[in-house]
């Protein structure tokens, strides 16, 4: 396996009791680069995070991680890594204040004064929304600021990759340019970033490379570039236009 990847997936089958639900899926995530992971409704894709979280166990295949097999490796361990996932529900504790929120993710701190003051900052650069609503209950915000707190909880301490299941979804359009401005600084400071996504125009914008997911495998990889402009295809494999 190059370096070039940093996470790849060679022939992975998820079964979730008596469901097979992923029939070989082959997925490279490149170092450095945001990777789109697009597909209809019900085409593997948020069961293709969970098992690269270990949240479902692979049934077949191998998924490699910075050149290291975690395959079989239990969550916890995964996510120490250097992973974050950011799943479709957030994941957000709506009776705990926003700063509680961030500190139950900050692993090093046991108080807000032990936080990273420096990360912070560049966090409540990317979403003043956080800083803003800091002391205030999570369950009080809206969908977009949620969003907004599910992502900085997942990269207040560094992470190589960032997975992240459908940001854009219920959010209005000036939110999802924030998120797209986000996702794009992310990038730059060098966090590898998988997304899965149903916004083809988010889709557009923010991706490097694009896997399409349609029955439980891939069906489609290259650039995403490439797919914006070939409608036909997009059609094809997608149903839509962009």
């Amino acid at each position: 396996m190059s370096d070039h990847n940093l996470l790849t997936l060679q022939g992975v089958h998820t079964h979730i009791g008596a469901y097979h639900i992923l029939h070989g899926v082959d997925l490279a995530v490149p170092r450095g680069q945001l990777t789109m992971l697009l597909g209809r409704n019900g085409a593997g894709k948020t069961t293709t995070l969970r098992t690269i979280m270990g949240l479902w166990r692979a049934s077949q295949g191998r998924i490699t991680f910075n050149g290291q097999d975690i395959t079989g490796l239990p969550t916890p361990q995964i996510a120490d890594l250097g992973i974050a996932y950011v799943p479709e529900n957030m994941g957000i504790f709506s009776d705990l204040t926003v700063k509680e929120n961030m500190l139950l993710a900050a692993r090093q701190a046991r108080s807000a004064g032990q936080m990273n003051e420096e990360r912070l900052a560049w966090i409540f650069k990317l979403f003043p929304a956080v800083e803003k609503f800091w002391s205030h209950p999570a369950g009080k915000l809206s969908g977009g600021q949620k969003q907004m707190l599910a992502v900085s909880r997942a990269i207040v301490e560094p992470r190589e990759l960032l997975i992240v299941d459908e940001p854009s979804k219920g959010l209005a359009p000036a939110i999802i340019n924030n998120m797209i401005d986000a996702f794009a600084q992310l990038k730059a400071s060098g966090v590898t970033i998988l997304l899965v996504e149903q916004n083809i125009n988010f889709a557009k914008r923010l991706g490097d490379g694009v896997a399409v997911m349609d029955n439980g495998v891939v069906v489609h990889a290259g650039t995403m570039k490439a797919l914006a402009e070939d409608e036909a295809l997009q059609q094809s494999l997608l149903g839509l236009a962009l």
